[in-house]
């Protein structure tokens, strides 16, 4: 079973009361927040991680128009998922003299010093859905429960092979295995990238144990996994060797664990360019996803994705504009985790959303109905 505590590195009691280091400000011309100025007197500065993927520009147009509701002034900027581009952008935010910083890092690791200018400066920073990590001057995170994502993709995987059944419970028919499968995993340098797999290997772990499903290629480790900045050409292009050089005599290839849906669609290629059949219907291995883009939804619609993870980036933006609106009113924002999150100088208080798995069938209730697409969006595989 699934214990936070189990994530916490050299964590103690003390950590679950942690408060904001850096909330006090020190006025809005040398930048923080400024209490008792309106939200129309202040900045928040967004660091958006690239515009190449789906969700991230969702992302940033929720929360920029979710700012501006409220009344903020929004300096939101795209790094293009290069490092030293989004280090500038944020250097250049503390420098303005924004209230507050709200960051969605392209590698957690690479912003301690952007992080040190800020607390100087007085300016809170939120994390946002990636951790911030190795740096004490991190006041909150916001994201989805990223081990629960792993577990639902593993679910979704078993699901799909015919392991588990409606309920999600051993299937009566179960088949006997063993099944050939494969494992992908996203950037090493995404924190989130690890709780994705912890959670899903906790959930798979009892059925490599027992033969059920079987690793062909024997690539089990995250790093062997790994599919550095989420790229979907070299997810295909590892999909491809995979194929070329472990079933190239006959072997069959049931199913593949993909972290993410740009992953999914490159392995989706690869698997079809293989000849391994157009559908599932007709073949196709299952592969799961994340973040239920648009282009794989109409994949799932069209039985050829067999699942994929649904965040609702509406709601993830909406409590990271509740969290700053708390801190630039000098109050802690509302927890619900203190004691997962150690980002390896401390544990981050977090706020968790809720996530849903979605397949072929139901995913017009969960994305249709909720008007997050439209039949037509489905349909043509585009927004």
């Amino acid at each position: 079973m699934y214990n936070r505590r189990d994530f916490l590195v050299g964590a103690t009691a003390a950590a679950a009361v942690l408060g904001l280091a850096a909330c006090g400000g020190s006025g809005a011309g040398s930048g923080g927040p400024d209490t008792d100025a309106a939200p129309s007197d202040q900045t928040v500065g967004v660091a958006m991680p690239t515009q190449t993927y789906e969700r991230w520009v969702a992302d940033g147009n929720n929360i920029e128009k979710g700012l501006e509701e409220k009344g903020f002034t929004v300096d939101m900027q795209y790094a293009d998922d290069d490092i030293p581009t989004q280090q500038q952008q944020i250097d250049q935010m503390v420098n303005k003299g924004v209230s507050a910083l709200l960051i969605a890092s392209i590698d957690g690791a690479s912003l301690s010093s952007q992080l040190d200018a800020a607390a100087a400066a007085g300016i809170p920073v939120i994390a946002y859905d990636r951790l911030l990590t190795d740096s004490e001057n991190v006041d909150f995170y916001v994201t989805f429960d990223n081990y629960k994502v792993g577990v639902n993709q593993a679910n979704a995987l078993l699901f799909g092979l015919g392991l588990l059944d409606e309920k999600f419970e051993k299937a009566a028919d179960a088949p006997k295995g063993p099944l050939n499968v494969e494992l992908f995993a996203g950037s090493l340098d995404d924190n989130n990238a690890h709780l994705f797999w912890k959670g899903a290997i906790d959930t798979l772990q009892p059925y490599f144990d027992d033969k059920t499903l079987t690793v062909l290629s024997g690539q089990m480790d995250i790093e062997q996994a790994a599919t550095q900045r989420w790229e979907q050409e070299t997810a295909q292009k590892r999909m491809e060797n995979l194929l070329t050089t472990h079933y190239n005599g006959g072997e069959e290839l049931a199913g593949v664990l993909a972290p993410a849906d740009p992953l999914s669609r490159g392995i989706i290629n690869a698997l079809q360019n293989a000849g391994l059949g157009p559908t599932l219907e007709e073949g196709l291995p299952v592969v799961t996803g994340q973040d239920a883009e648009i282009a794989s939804i109409k994949l799932i619609a069209d039985g050829v994705q067999s699942s994929t993870i649904f965040k609702d980036t509406r709601q993830l933006a909406e409590q990271a504009i509740v969290a700053a609106e708390s801190i630039l009113k000098g109050e802690d924002p509302e927890a619900n985790d203190t004691e997962t999150y150690d980002n390896g100088v401390k544990v981050v208080p977090s706020y968790l959303l809720e996530v849903q798995m979605v397949l072929e069938s139901n995913y017009k209730e969960i994305l249709v109905d909720s008007g997050y697409y439209t039949e037509e969006q489905v349909s043509s595989g585009q927004l």
